[in-house]
């Protein structure tokens, strides 16, 4: 990459160097495969002129999203979400039979799945086909290709406009930001809106969210960032809410430029809460590196001080999130022994780089650990929830980011 995906300027500042990591989806079946293991540059830049912090370091989509190891629909919150999120929507915006729902970066139908279910005709947009394999079984019309402006004019020339596209935690994880903008505004119908949702840059910074760095989320993004591609591509940002959803999200609704639609609340909101915060500010952006270094010396010091003590330690949540943050801080078998996940396609598999086995939720009973580290810190509710008997022999719940916290 040569300048800023926004704004095309030169990447001088760094936000955040976290030296080379392998890809955080790449699964090794096992040790010998790990020995081939790949790793690239995690250098993210913030830039000078438009404040986008992204990687400078592209790794092709192809090679991380074609065959892909994350099905939403093992989160039972986030499928909650989207079930809100199509209820409401189906309502505000008047969608009904004669309606099209285009979801980009569909994955396997978690959302669609729930339109469906309210009488809304929809099309998913997923490049992974083993995913969209699932999504299609289901019931949910999928086409397996990446999105950008080619892809949306020859889906609308096959007459599939949309009235509502949905693009759920996929901005961050295009390299060309303008050519997935020039496709949203493609596929809308007049009329329509855009509806993008991602973890918010604000919340990432207060919450050092480090570890939600990793190769496939190319930007980390705020609305004054953002909102500038959208214009420059014909699109109006018309509201924006604040969502807990990852670590704290916002969902940014978007209509052509020509839509005579008012602004909502929550434009004014966001923006001010993101200019108080310093997010127009170089200086919030070079800050951020000594906060990430105390995170990883408080969990070093605490999986030290129990490894000294003979503490077992197990790990919930293969999630990429977990891979970042268990590379990052050196973490090998010797401090924790394995990780647990629901999803079976990652089981049997190891954590890319740490090559911690990945083993089903049930080896927890079996082994006995004294504590539980929760790696998707997003969703500890949901996890304490889930593995709440193992408090029976006394074992603990712990979380590491910003840093170390053993619940009660």
């Amino acid at each position: 990459m040569s300048g800023c995906r926004g704004c095309g300027a030169p990447l001088t500042t760094t936000f955040l160097d976290l030296g080379t990591m392998p890809l955080a989806n790449a699964y090794p079946r096992s040790l010998a495969e790990a020995e081939t293991e790949r790793r690239f540059p995690l250098h993210v830049f913030v830039c000078d002129r438009c404040l986008l912090v992204q990687l400078a370091h592209d790794v092709a989509p192809e090679e991380i999203f074609s065959d892909y190891a994350y099905f939403s629909s093992y989160s039972y919150s986030w499928v909650e979400h989207a079930r809100r999120f199509a209820t409401a929507v189906k309502d505000r915006f008047g969608l009904g039979p004669d309606s099209l729902v285009v979801e980009v970066a569909s994955n396997d139908g978690y959302l669609l799945r729930q339109f469906v279910a309210l009488g809304v005709p929809v099309l998913g947009v997923e490049p992974a086909k083993n995913i969209a394999d699932v999504a299609i079984a289901a019931g949910v019309p999928t086409e397996v290709c990446f999105f950008g402006a080619q892809t949306a004019s020859d889906l609308v020339d096959a007459g599939a406009r949309a009235d509502l596209v949905v693009g759920n935690n996929v901005t961050a994880h295009v390299p060309d930001l303008h050519d997935f903008v020039e496709g949203l505004r493609r596929m809308l119908r007049p009329g329509g809106v855009v509806s993008l949702e991602f973890p918010h840059l604000l919340r990432f910074l207060a919450g050092v969210q480090f570890d939600t760095i990793y190769h496939e989320h190319f930007s980390y993004l705020s609305l004054l960032a953002l909102e500038p591609i959208l214009q420059a591509h014909g699109l109006r940002v018309f509201d924006v809410e604040r969502l807990a959803t990852h670590g704290g999200s916002i969902r940014v609704l978007a209509v052509l430029a020509s839509d005579s639609r008012p602004d909502e609340d929550g434009v004014a909101r966001v923006r001010a809460a993101e200019r108080a915060a310093g997010l127009d500010d170089l200086a919030a952006y070079t800050s951020f590196a000594p906060l990430v270094e105390h995170c990883r010396a408080s969990l070093r010091s605490f999986l030290d001080t129990e490894r000294a003590d003979g503490g077992s330690i197990v790990a919930y949540g293969a999630a990429a999130k977990g891979v970042t943050f268990l590379n990052y801080c050196g973490v090998t078998t010797r401090e924790i022994a394995y990780v647990v996940d629901r999803s079976t396609e990652k089981q049997g598999r190891l954590i890319p780089g740490a090559h911690l086995p990945i083993l089903a939720p049930s080896e927890v009973w079996k082994t006995r650990p004294d504590y539980v580290l929760i790696l998707p810190w997003n969703l500890r509710d949901e996890i304490v929830t889930q593995l709440a008997d193992v408090r029976s022999w006394g074992c603990r719940f712990v979380t590491a980011v910003p840093e170390v916290e053993v619940l009660p």
